[in-house]
This record gives C-alpha cells, structure tokens and sequence, in this order.
C-alpha cells in the first residue's frame, strides 16, 4: 500500500456545501494576481497566462471560444512546480521538515523538477525515485537542481519492490531523517490547485466559463481545480481526460483495452491515488498515444504552444468532447497544458522519434540525393541473433550471449517483448543490485527500436544514426544492424 501520511499530515476532510471544521489543511491563502517583483523562484511559481487557441477549434469545427491556461511556462515547466513549492512549504509550516532531514519522492518527473526546485532554494537534499520510459531531459534537469535519480522498471506494477512508489516508500521507511511527501496522498497537492491554479482560471474568465479539461495524473489537479469551479460556477462541466492502459476513469468499463503501456508521459495510473476525488469529475474522454503525440506537434506548429505529451492529449480529448456538446459563440472552455516541450527534445518533438514508434509513416525519413537512398535493406548482411524467453533468462545467460552481439532481445510466445542491453547490466552489477542468477527481466527495457525489412538504406540510416543497435523483422525472423554496418558500404 502508499504510505499512510495520517500521523504526519492534517487530512482534508472537504465535502462540497460544508464548512470544514478545524483541523484543516486549508490555510485560506489570499489570492494575487500579478507581483511587480517575486522574492525567489519559488514565489513565481503560477501565475501563468491564458491564451485563446485559433486554428485548432477551427479545424474541429468548433463555436465556442477555447482557452488554454499554460502550466508549461511555470519557472520549473510544469504545472507540478504548484505542488512541489506547496508541500515542502506546509511539511515546513507542520515541523516535519527542517534542517538534518532529506526528501525522497516517486514521481513521473514533473512533480520532481518542482520539488528539485524547493530543495534547492530552501537547500534540502532530494532524491527522486522515476520510471525508465520517462525522458532523458527530465534527469538531466533534476541532477542539474541537486537531485539524486534512481530509475525503476516501467513495467512494474505500483505495489512491486522495484516500483517507483515502493522504492520511495522504503527509503522513507528505513530512514527516520528521509521525509516522503507522497504527492499521491498529501492534501497539500489538491489544495495548491484549489487555492491557486482555479483561482487563476476564474480570475482569467470573470468567472464565466461552461466547461475545464484536464488530464488525471495523481488527480490533485482535477480534483483542486474541480472543487473550486463546481463552488464558484456549478454549471460549469469538469472533464478528466485518461489514456488508455490507464484505470481512472469511471465507469470502469470504459478502461478495457488491449492497451497495456503508453508513451505520453505523466498522466494515468494503474491504481487510485488518495488525491483523486472522482465525484468532481462530470465526465471522462480517453485517448491514445497517435492522437496525444500529434496533437502536441500541431499545438506547436499551428498555435505556437511549446508544450508536451500530456498536453497534447488533453487537447485532443476536449475538442472530442466539445464536438459532442454543440456549444454556441458565447460560450466557452479552458484547457490546462501541463507540461513543456523541454522534457521531449528526444521523443515526440522528433521526427525520427515518431516515425520510430509508428506514429509518422516511414516515407517522412525519404531524401531526394542522399546516397543510400533506393538501395534495399537486403544490401547489407544482417545479423542473425540469439533470443531468450522472458520468463527463464538469467543475467548470467544474457553476459554470455552479449559477448558476440550487442543485445539480448527477449521473447514472450515467440514474439520480442523487450531488450536487455549491456549498459543496464552493467549498472546493475556495479550498483550490487544484480547478481548472474538474476532473472534478465529485472533489467530489461522496453525502449527498442523494431523496423521491417521493407525500408531502403536511406531510410534505414535514418534510424540507425539514433540508435547502438535497431532491430530488423525478416520475415518470421529477428536480425539486428548496427552503425558499424552501414559505414562498411563506404569502406
């Protein structure tokens, strides 16, 4: 289970229509606008602007006025800096963090960088427990804040050891001087959206608006934002937006999908968390990666917006929904962009990333003039390669095979489920978390680049100047290409 933060924190115990009675975590923050000058970085997290989208709407046909609110350009480039700022603040105000003690957190990456960005003005140690499939970007910039990165298996459901959430919880656990916030169960996290980020909405809107979009990470900002508005505005519609392979949204049957993972980062869930209060929500939109990831690219290249997956998704999830409500001139619905681009410079943003994933068809990688271009694949003596069964393969079996190819793809019914490389192994071993009889899939990854054996060398090159070693279908067989090889056609 999460931990329990009841001993340590005040829990809220909001019921909308009621007063709550003291003890309350609600610290009746008055509402600023606009600062002339903020005292540090944290004190100019918020305050973000509101932009009205123009072409997109268009293209959906869409009457109604569409605004943007733009978490993305927070100072630590996401709405999660609200959260991080909030509760080391109120962790502070409560005595539970001071001087001698360290943070530990299992985050996505955002509410990371947020808490990274606390840490670092109010000068405490941090370390940050973080999925594998969460971009390099977003480790760089959390070492660069001070922080310590451990990443953990992205398969790993949320109650397994080697999860982000139980390797948090552990260190926490093991170390009485190791404070874990928990963004998962700590009410400060709906109530920096409740006391800040919905304030600003209705300030933006006079208080006029018919319907809010978010997407559903941890919840807290649908859940602060959605108290807020459903107080202030009760006709106003507040719509979670949740990506298949994700279990949030109601009714519960909406969720079955073959899906099992995703690459839109930061948002969905494989169980509740604490924050999330589903009676704020009047409605659920669900989405896939396809439409998330191209959507982000059009808000880029059509509405200047340098913004994330996440926020591709939501977008795409509330121009679905307001298709479906017929909404006239005069009415009107905010969108909230969560995260930036920044954290993406190596995924979505790139070309090559999305053709990689299948997003963007592989003619987009075809040059006019370049010398590879119209040779086949066939040209080049692909490697054979050694496969394991996911459910049996060792480390030690993986170190033996690695001796004469760069890879031990594994397999699962025959068909490749993932890839162990030499780098994991190596980090595992030194780090004496692995062992040779080790199971490989403690290490394994998911992040491995799979393409036919129809694509020229010119498209092939593409990819493999990405990539240590790319993975090629030949017919009912898996064969592998390197750098090496195609730099031995211009030997």
């Amino acid at each position: 289970m999460i931990q329990d933060l009841s001993k340590d924190t005040i829990q809220c115990t909001y019921k909308r229509g009621a007063n709550e009675q003291p003890p309350t975590p609600h610290s009746k923050i008055e509402f600023v606008p606009f600062k002339k000058i903020y005292n540090d970085a944290l004190d100019a997290v918020g305050h973000t602007p509101m932009i009205r989208l123009n072409k997109i709407p268009k293209e959906y046909g869409l009457k109604c006025e569409v605004l943007v609110k733009c978490e993305f350009l927070n100072v630590g480039g996401s709405l999660k800096d609200r959260i991080g700022v909030r509760m080391v603040l109120d962790a502070e105000k409560q005595g539970r963090l001071g001087p001698g003690k360290s943070l530990v957190e299992a985050t996505s990456g955002n509410t990371g960088v947020g808490l990274a960005l606390a840490c670092a003005v109010r000068g405490y140690p941090l370390v940050i427990t973080m999925p594998e499939k969460m971009s390099q970007e977003k480790q760089d910039v959390l070492t660069g804040l001070g922080a310590k990165v451990i990443r953990t298996p992205t398969e790993a459901a949320w109650y397994e050891p080697e999860s982000l959430i139980q390797v948090a919880k552990k260190m926490a656990t093991d170390d009485p001087n190791v404070i874990l916030l928990d963004q998962y169960s700590n009410p400060s996290n709906p109530l920096a959206h409740y006391e800040g980020t919905a304030e600003e909405i209705l300030w933006a809107c006079d208080d006029k608006l018919d319907a809010v979009i978010i997407s559903t990470g941890t919840g807290g900002t649908i859940t602060g934002v959605g108290r807020k508005i459903h107080e202030r505005v009760p006709g106003c519609k507040v719509i979670a937006v949740d990506p298949y392979g994700s279990d949030l949204a109601l009714p519960q049957e909406v969720n079955k999908t073959d899906i099992k993972t995703y690459k839109v980062e930061g948002i969905g869930y494989d169980f509740i968390p604490k924050v999330l209060d589903r009676t704020e929500i009047d409605g659920w939109v669900k989405t896939v990666d396809y439409d998330s990831l191209l959507m982000a690219r059009k808000l880029l290249s059509q509405e200047g917006l340098l913004c994330g997956g996440s926020s591709g998704a939501t977008v795409w999830g509330a121009l679905e929904w307001a298709k479906s409500q017929n909404f006239t001139e005069n009415q009107r619905i905010v969108i909230i962009l969560p995260d930036n681009i920044r954290n993406y410079i190596t995924k979505h943003l790139s070309k090559t990333w999305m053709i990689e994933n299948k997003f963007i068809p592989y003619d987009e990688l075809k040059e006019t003039g370049h010398p590879l271009a119209g040779r086949p694949i066939t040209d080049l003596n692909l490697h054979d390669i050694q496969s394991l069964d996911v459910t049996t393969a060792t480390i030690g079996q993986c170190l033996e095979i690695l001796k004469t190819q760069p890879a031990v793809p594994l397999q699962e019914n025959g068909k490749l489920l993932s890839v162990v490389f030499e780098k994991k192994i190596l980090a595992g071993i030194v780090n004496k978390k692995l062992n040779h009889a080790d199971l490989a899939k403690k290490v394994h990854s998911k992040e491995f680049v799979l393409v036919p054996n129809t694509l020229d060398l010119n498209q092939l090159e593409r990819i493999v100047e990405r990539h240590d070693v790319v993975f090629v279908e030949d017919g009912d067989k898996l064969k592998y290409v390197t750098p090496r090889d195609l730099l031995g056609l211009f030997a």
